[in-house]
Protein backbone atom coordinates (compact mmCIF):
# COMPACT_ATOMS: atom_id res chain seq x y z
CA UNK A 1 0.00 0.00 0.00
CA UNK A 2 1.23 3.58 -1.11
CA UNK A 3 2.37 5.68 2.14
CA UNK A 4 -0.11 8.55 1.10
CA UNK A 5 -2.56 5.61 1.09
CA UNK A 6 -1.35 4.61 3.99
CA UNK A 7 -1.43 7.61 5.91
CA UNK A 8 -5.02 8.63 4.87
CA UNK A 9 -6.59 4.95 6.17
CA UNK A 10 -4.45 5.92 9.31
CA UNK A 11 -6.04 9.26 10.07
CA UNK A 12 -9.57 7.25 8.50
CA UNK A 13 -9.20 4.68 11.33
CA UNK A 14 -8.22 7.27 14.14
CA UNK A 15 -11.16 9.74 13.67
CA UNK A 16 -13.76 7.01 12.77
CA UNK A 17 -12.34 5.14 15.73
CA UNK A 18 -12.44 8.01 18.21
CA UNK A 19 -15.49 10.03 17.67
CA UNK A 20 -18.49 8.84 19.88
CA UNK A 21 -20.31 5.68 19.03
CA UNK A 22 -22.60 3.21 20.22
CA UNK A 23 -19.37 1.41 21.49
CA UNK A 24 -17.33 4.19 22.57
CA UNK A 25 -20.56 5.13 24.85
CA UNK A 26 -20.76 1.75 26.36
CA UNK A 27 -17.59 1.78 26.77
CA UNK A 28 -17.36 4.85 28.82
CA UNK A 29 -20.28 3.39 30.52
CA UNK A 30 -18.26 0.35 31.38
CA UNK A 31 -15.37 2.53 32.66
CA UNK A 32 -17.43 4.46 35.45
CA UNK A 33 -19.09 1.27 36.68
CA UNK A 34 -16.49 -1.31 36.47
CA UNK A 35 -13.30 0.45 36.13
CA UNK A 36 -10.66 -0.34 33.24
CA UNK A 37 -9.49 -3.75 34.00
CA UNK A 38 -13.04 -5.15 34.35
CA UNK A 39 -13.57 -3.53 30.71
CA UNK A 40 -10.71 -4.76 28.77
CA UNK A 41 -12.83 -8.06 27.65
CA UNK A 42 -14.89 -5.46 26.35
CA UNK A 43 -12.55 -3.28 24.80
CA UNK A 44 -10.96 -6.48 23.18
CA UNK A 45 -14.27 -7.57 22.05
CA UNK A 46 -15.01 -4.18 20.35
CA UNK A 47 -11.62 -3.77 18.82
CA UNK A 48 -10.90 -7.39 17.73
CA UNK A 49 -14.42 -8.09 16.54
CA UNK A 50 -14.83 -4.85 14.65
CA UNK A 51 -11.38 -5.79 13.10
CA UNK A 52 -13.11 -9.50 12.17
CA UNK A 53 -16.25 -7.85 11.02
CA UNK A 54 -13.50 -5.50 8.47
CA UNK A 55 -11.77 -8.55 7.34
CA UNK A 56 -15.53 -11.19 6.61
CA UNK A 57 -17.10 -7.51 4.82
CA UNK A 58 -13.54 -7.41 2.79
CA UNK A 59 -14.14 -10.94 1.53
CA UNK A 60 -17.97 -10.50 0.13
CA UNK A 61 -20.17 -10.84 3.35
CA UNK A 62 -21.40 -7.31 3.21
CA UNK A 63 -22.38 -7.54 -0.73
CA UNK A 64 -24.27 -10.43 0.23
CA UNK A 65 -26.39 -8.50 2.91
CA UNK A 66 -26.26 -5.27 0.85
CA UNK A 67 -27.59 -7.33 -2.06
CA UNK A 68 -30.15 -8.88 -0.62
CA UNK A 69 -33.12 -6.75 0.53
CA UNK A 70 -34.63 -8.84 3.14
CA UNK A 71 -31.23 -9.50 4.97
CA UNK A 72 -30.63 -5.75 4.93
CA UNK A 73 -33.90 -5.03 6.07
CA UNK A 74 -33.78 -7.29 9.05
CA UNK A 75 -30.46 -6.33 10.05
CA UNK A 76 -31.55 -2.60 10.39
CA UNK A 77 -34.35 -3.87 12.32
CA UNK A 78 -32.11 -5.80 14.79
CA UNK A 79 -29.56 -2.63 14.75
CA UNK A 80 -32.32 -0.32 15.94
CA UNK A 81 -34.15 -3.38 18.34
CA UNK A 82 -30.93 -3.95 20.00
CA UNK A 83 -29.57 -0.13 20.57
CA UNK A 84 -33.03 0.73 21.79
CA UNK A 85 -32.32 -2.41 24.37
CA UNK A 86 -28.91 -0.83 25.38
CA UNK A 87 -30.19 2.48 26.05
CA UNK A 88 -33.03 1.48 28.34
CA UNK A 89 -30.42 -0.71 29.80
CA UNK A 90 -27.59 2.23 30.26
CA UNK A 91 -31.09 4.71 31.34
CA UNK A 92 -31.95 2.07 34.56
CA UNK A 93 -28.54 1.17 35.63
CA UNK A 94 -28.69 2.67 38.63
CA UNK A 95 -25.61 4.42 40.18
CA UNK A 96 -22.18 3.30 39.78
CA UNK A 97 -20.61 1.18 42.48
CA UNK A 98 -18.55 2.90 45.12
CA UNK A 99 -14.74 2.03 45.16
CA UNK A 100 -14.71 -1.22 46.78
CA UNK A 101 -17.92 -2.44 46.15
CA UNK A 102 -18.94 -5.08 43.59
CA UNK A 103 -21.61 -3.93 41.08
CA UNK A 104 -24.33 -6.76 40.35
CA UNK A 105 -24.33 -6.58 36.97
CA UNK A 106 -21.42 -7.37 34.73
CA UNK A 107 -19.26 -5.68 31.91
CA UNK A 108 -19.85 -6.90 28.28
CA UNK A 109 -17.75 -10.04 28.11
CA UNK A 110 -15.54 -10.54 24.91
CA UNK A 111 -18.21 -12.42 22.75
CA UNK A 112 -21.00 -10.30 23.43
CA UNK A 113 -18.52 -7.17 22.65
CA UNK A 114 -17.30 -9.01 19.66
CA UNK A 115 -20.76 -9.71 18.38
CA UNK A 116 -22.21 -6.19 18.79
CA UNK A 117 -20.38 -5.04 15.87
CA UNK A 118 -22.42 -6.67 13.61
CA UNK A 119 -25.55 -4.81 15.25
CA UNK A 120 -23.37 -1.51 15.18
CA UNK A 121 -24.30 1.23 12.22
CA UNK A 122 -21.51 3.03 12.73
CA UNK A 123 -19.40 -0.34 12.63
CA UNK A 124 -20.91 -1.18 9.81
CA UNK A 125 -20.18 2.61 8.14
CA UNK A 126 -16.49 2.53 9.01
CA UNK A 127 -16.34 -1.19 7.54
CA UNK A 128 -18.19 -0.81 3.91
CA UNK A 129 -15.94 2.74 3.84
CA UNK A 130 -12.84 1.48 4.55
CA UNK A 131 -13.48 -1.44 2.34
CA UNK A 132 -14.50 0.37 -0.96
CA UNK A 133 -12.54 3.24 -0.20
CA UNK A 134 -8.92 1.76 0.55
CA UNK A 135 -8.46 -1.85 -1.05
CA UNK A 136 -6.94 -1.84 -4.25
CA UNK A 137 -7.96 -4.03 -7.25
CA UNK A 138 -4.75 -5.26 -8.30
CA UNK A 139 -4.09 -6.85 -4.36
CA UNK A 140 -7.48 -7.08 -2.81
CA UNK A 141 -6.02 -9.11 -0.09
CA UNK A 142 -3.19 -7.19 1.00
CA UNK A 143 -5.42 -4.29 1.20
CA UNK A 144 -7.59 -5.92 3.17
CA UNK A 145 -5.06 -7.36 5.47
CA UNK A 146 -3.29 -3.60 5.51
CA UNK A 147 -7.45 -2.27 6.43
CA UNK A 148 -7.55 -4.94 9.21
CA UNK A 149 -3.64 -4.21 10.74
CA UNK A 150 -4.23 -0.29 10.66
CA UNK A 151 -7.49 -0.55 12.44
CA UNK A 152 -6.58 -3.42 14.96
CA UNK A 153 -2.97 -0.91 15.42
CA UNK A 154 -5.49 2.17 16.08
CA UNK A 155 -8.67 1.16 16.91
CA UNK A 156 -8.20 -0.39 20.52
CA UNK A 157 -5.87 2.11 22.26
CA UNK A 158 -8.58 4.56 20.71
CA UNK A 159 -11.25 2.79 22.32
CA UNK A 160 -9.53 2.83 26.18
CA UNK A 161 -9.36 6.50 25.94
CA UNK A 162 -13.27 6.11 26.17
CA UNK A 163 -12.72 3.56 28.98
CA UNK A 164 -10.42 5.89 30.56
CA UNK A 165 -12.69 8.70 30.18
CA UNK A 166 -15.73 6.87 32.28
CA UNK A 167 -13.13 5.98 34.73
CA UNK A 168 -11.89 9.30 35.33
CA UNK A 169 -15.74 10.38 35.28
CA UNK A 170 -16.42 8.18 37.99
CA UNK A 171 -15.89 10.03 41.53
CA UNK A 172 -18.22 13.10 39.65
CA UNK A 173 -20.88 10.02 39.29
Amino acid sequence: MPTDQLLALALFALVSSITPGPNNLMLLASGANYGMLRSVPHMLGVGLGFVLMLVLIGLGVGQVILSHPSLYLALKICSVAYLLWLAWRIANSGPIAKDGEVKSERPFHFIEAALFQWVNPKAWAMALTAAATFTRPESYLTSIAWIAIVFGAINIPSISVWTGFGVALRPLL
